[in-house]
């Protein structure tokens, strides 16, 4: 069974019948990316001025934990009940986190606010998926999730600038204070539509046990993981391996079965957002010190060869949203992710003194647009392989594998880097250059088996097999 979106006359996603609800929904995007790219500018000043330096790391943590656990609590809920409650809770609780972080005194207040905002963060972003599952058919879906990806364009160029005049001239406080008031009005034009499609699925509601203990142990045991990336010590060894005792058992039962085994359609569809995301950003984080470190930039230089990623990431949403395109989803996927794994592999061919160093903008431009192709077609393809009553726990799983992945290929990568930093005879950010070919190879390897792995994603036709070559 396949969901069935609310009947409608109208073919455009800015038509009558959608115009206010899709204008929410990327609005909500918008403050959401916004927040995301701000709050890293900003937090290198609120941080020392909570006095809250060894606390850093748990300041993103928080939200990461908080976030995941939002994420399976928001698809529980929508099964259940629709996405109308995880769409207002969320955005309250997400404003709420806003509030307690500008207004903190000291650093466990601003950490308990990113908490917030990372649970609110995640009851939305899976509740808008159901949004979209129920309201847009099957044919405006690719549209609507192109569009969720120009959304984090403007945030992606203009967040960083903005919060860094305001951390430097005004306060780091407006960086969360001046979003607070804005957070609840796409929420508004959005409600009337959420409100129409609110409701359990067709079959009735679905209630899944164990799974929010689950989703809890998962946070508790991916911020002790992370806490334990931040010593040098045998503790940290210890917090690792028992972290992993944990995660080990637990992450499977919160996907669809068959997600590790690579099981033809829709489990190969949610790995495949922990491969792509892990390879691309696993990449991104150390580029812009590649260049810096090996070519000599300056840190904004370095910054903008990122620019044009959040450009060619909605170019290849764009190309794979379009009427007119026919390609299969899953050539997509497999094109998108090729693409990625020879953009990442050219990154290498900067090490070289002899290639100039915009040659890694341009190959970071591109990667991006098979990220684009890629990534959205994947959200297309869980609508399509997803009956109506799993919307809310599957788009939970696509966006618990987007997170993991993230944070296990970029630890990876951290790892990789700070073990030849430490046993290098320097100081500063200087390591071989092999440390970053070595990063860059297995990033482009990792894309490369997700180029194969996409072809899981359609399943064999019964009828070719019965019939025999």
């Amino acid at each position: 069974m396949t969901s069935k979106p609310v009947e409608t006359t109208d073919a455009g996603i800015l038509g009558p019948a959608h115009r206010n609800l899709t204008i929410g929904i990327v609005a909500t995007v918008v403050f959401i990316a916004f927040e995301a790219m701000a709050v890293a500018t900003a937090m290198p000043k609120a941080v020392p001025d909570l006095d809250g330096v060894p606390l850093y790391a748990l300041a993103f943590s928080g939200f990461f934990t908080a976030s995941l656990f939002g994420l399976v609590l928001s698809g529980e809920i929508c099964d259940r009940r629709g996405p109308r409650l995880p769409v207002v809770a969320g955005a309250v609780t997400f404003s709420v986190g806003l509030v307690l972080a500008g207004a903190a005194q000291s650093m466990w207040p601003f950490i308990a606010g990113r908490a917030a905002q990372g649970l609110g963060g995640g009851l939305v972003i899976v509740a808008l998926y159901v949004t979209v599952g129920r309201s847009y058919s099957e044919n405006l879906r690719p549209r609507i999730f192109a569009a969720l990806s120009a959304a984090w364009v403007v945030p992606s160029i203009v967040g960083p600038l903005v919060a860094g005049m305001l951390a430097d001239h005004a306060s780091w406080r407006w960086v969360f204070l001046g979003l607070a008031p804005f957070v609840m009005i796409p929420i508004m034009l959005i409600l009337p539509s959420v409100r129409a499609i609110d409701g359990p699925p067709p079959s009735g509601p679905v209630t899944r046990r164990r799974r929010l203990p689950l989703a809890a142990a998962t946070a508790l045991a991916m911020a002790v993981l992370q806490y334990a990336g931040t010593r040098p010590d045998l503790l940290a060894l210890i917090l690792a391996i028992a972290a992993l005792g944990v995660l080990v058992p637990t992450v499977p039962r919160l996907l669809p079965p068959g997600v590790l085994r690579l099981r033809r359609g829709l489990p190969t569809v949610v790995i495949m957002r922990g491969v792509l995301a892990g390879a691309f950003f696993g990449a991104e984080a150390f580029l812009p010190l590649l260049l810096v470190a090996e070519r000599g930039l300056s840190s904004t230089l370095a910054g903008l060869s990122l620019t044009g990623g959040a450009l060619g990431w909605a170019a290849g949403s764009w190309y794979q949203g379009r009427p007119r395109t026919t390609v299969p989803r899953h050539v997509l996927v497999q094109t998108g992710s090729g693409i990625v794994s020879a953009a990442i592999a050219a990154l290498g061919l900067v090490l070289l003194p002899a290639v100039p160093a915009p040659v890694a903008a341009v190959a970071w431009a591109l990667g991006a647009v098979g990220m684009g192709m890629a990534m959205s077609s994947l959200s297309v393809l869980l609508f399509q392989l997803s009956p109506v009553e799993d919307h809310g726990s599957n788009s939970a799983a696509l966006q618990m594998c987007d997170n993991l992945g993230t944070i296990t290929f970029v630890g990876l990568a951290g790892t990789i880097f700070g073990s030849a930093h430490g046993a290098a005879p320097s100081s500063g950010t200087s390591v071989p250059v092999w440390v970053y070919a070595v990063i860059l190879a297995l990033m482009a390897a990792l894309a490369a088996f997700g180029a194969w792995a996409a072809g899981r994603i359609r399943k064999p036709d019964p009828l070719a097999q019965a019939v025999g070559p």
